[in-house]
């Protein structure tokens, strides 16, 4: 075969497995946003649904807060199991096996003739939507170290499309039949399992593929595994005040925004799409460029800072237009998870990054599971003061606390970092050849 020639074959198989890599990439961006469209589905109708089960608001509330948890602690167990069986088995089988599972969810819960069967559907959707380790993993198999916290972007977009997308699709299917946005979502989640069986390569190669262990899959030896890391031990913390922060915010919105503004399903319905077009524009879009601008370093610490006075502001504010300007002055805070996935990635061995995308998002279902339960608990010792009230906005100033004390911790570690890397620079350079 000729040079010429020769060179024409590789280009022709790079395009092909450039081709299977965008197909693939796609169907982890779907897979994710179907996962947050089946939480936000579920949003709108399922309070309702449980209310047909039992005999009193008192007890649809109580019971409702219990099948959210179930969901949440599900997808804690779950995630670093899956994470770890795609680090043996790969990443294509788990995630098909995850949106099949989404689809078996929805299916229970549309046909769910008592409460038991309602909490079915949490234990499978819990589990199955732990494929956010796995879709994670996948992007990271498939991008160059500089590109991943920009992939880690796009997913988060995904994620926020879902969340857009959900509630307002849920509550207009809900609004003709309460058993329609299950059916949806059922068919939606088989559509994508088909898609991924006929169509998606796998991404891990079978010599980077590693072992299952029992410290793999138990999430809490997966989150010690985490902060054990002593050299990205900062930065793990870092993300936990991160996700427990946000998670306050989202849970804590409805009963808030109620309270201080007495905006309805309508008022709160604007402002939240208004959050979730802002995060997907930014990590979607704006991600890239203020990557290139800042770096994942400098954009990290800004983003965390701005989030720090923007949550206080959230606490703080008397008009509702306020907090219009606060969402949109909070755009960086979108940014600052996937730049600090994308340095904590770079920091780990391609054969465990299942594992670690697993430990992390376990971390964020923890999250999902306490902060409720936190948040709930301090805005039922202030509910009782007059809405005017600067102590109304305690939850909100808890999570200004976290994030600060995640910026604190990011600047003590980006500090040390960069110093110990000037000086091994510093070395080499000086050196005898």
């Amino acid at each position: 075969m000729t040079s010429t020639a020769a060179d024409a074959t590789h280009i022709h198989n790079e395009a092909v497995e450039e081709k299977k890599r965008k197909i693939g990439f796609r169907f982890v961006l779907t897979l994710v946003f179907l996962d947050m469209l089946g939480v936000g589905l579920a949003v709108p109708v399922l309070p309702l649904l449980v209310g047909d089960f039992v005999k009193s608001p008192d007890e649809q509330a109580r019971w409702y807060g219990v099948l959210a948890a179930t969901f949440g602690f599900m997808q804690f167990v779950c995630m670093p199991m899956l994470g770890a069986i795609s680090d043996k088995i790969g990443r294509r089988p788990v995630m098909i096996f995850s949106s099949a599972g989404m689809a078996l969810n929805f299916l229970v819960t549309a046909w769910a003739p008592t409460l038991s069967w309602l909490f079915l559907g949490r234990f499978i959707g819990g589990a199955c939507s732990a494929s956010m380790s796995t879709a994670s993993a996948y992007a990271s198999d498939i991008s160059a170290p500089e590109k991943r916290a920009k992939t880690f972007g796009l997913i988060g977009a995904a994620f926020g499309m879902g969340f857009i997308c959900g509630p307002m699709l849920g509550g207009l299917l809900g609004g003709v039949n309460y058993h329609l946005p299950f059916y949806v979502g059922a068919g939606l989640c088989f559509m994508n399992a088909i898609f991924g069986y006929f169509f998606v390569k796998e991404s891990l190669p079978a010599d980077k593929r590693s072992a299952i262990t029992a410290a793999k899959i138990n999430p809490l030896s997966s989150l010690f595994r985490l902060f054990a890391r002593r050299d990205i031990g900062l930065l793990i913390i870092v993300f936990a005040c991160l996700s427990f922060a946000q998670i306050l915010q989202q849970t804590i919105w409805v009963l808030y925004m109620h309270f201080k503004f007495n905006w309805g399903p309508q008022e709160n319905g604007i402002a939240l799409f208004c959050v979730g077009v802002t995060a997907a524009v930014v990590q979607a879009v704006l991600l890239s460029r203020l990557l290139k601008w800042l770096g994942e370093v400098r954009l990290s610490l800004v983003a965390l800072a701005v989030s720090v006075f923007v949550f206080a502001g959230m606490g703080l504010a008397t008009y509702p237009w306020m907090v219009y300007v606060l969402i949109f002055s909070n755009f960086l805070a979108y940014a600052a998870g996937p730049a600090l996935q994308g340095i904590v990635s770079k920091a780990t061995d391609p054969k465990q990054q299942g594992a670690l995308m697993g430990s992390l998002q376990s971390l964020s279902s923890l999250a999902v599971v306490i902060a409720p339960l936190i948040g709930t608990s301090i805005f039922a010792l202030v509910a009782h003061l007059p809405a005017n009230d600067w102590r109304v906005g305690a939850p909100f100033y808890l999570a200004a606390a976290l994030q600060l004390i995640g910026w604190l911790l990011a600047l003590r570690f980006f500090s040390t970092h960069v110093s110990a890397n000037s000086v091994a620079r510093a070395n080499r350079d000086t050196s005898p050849p």
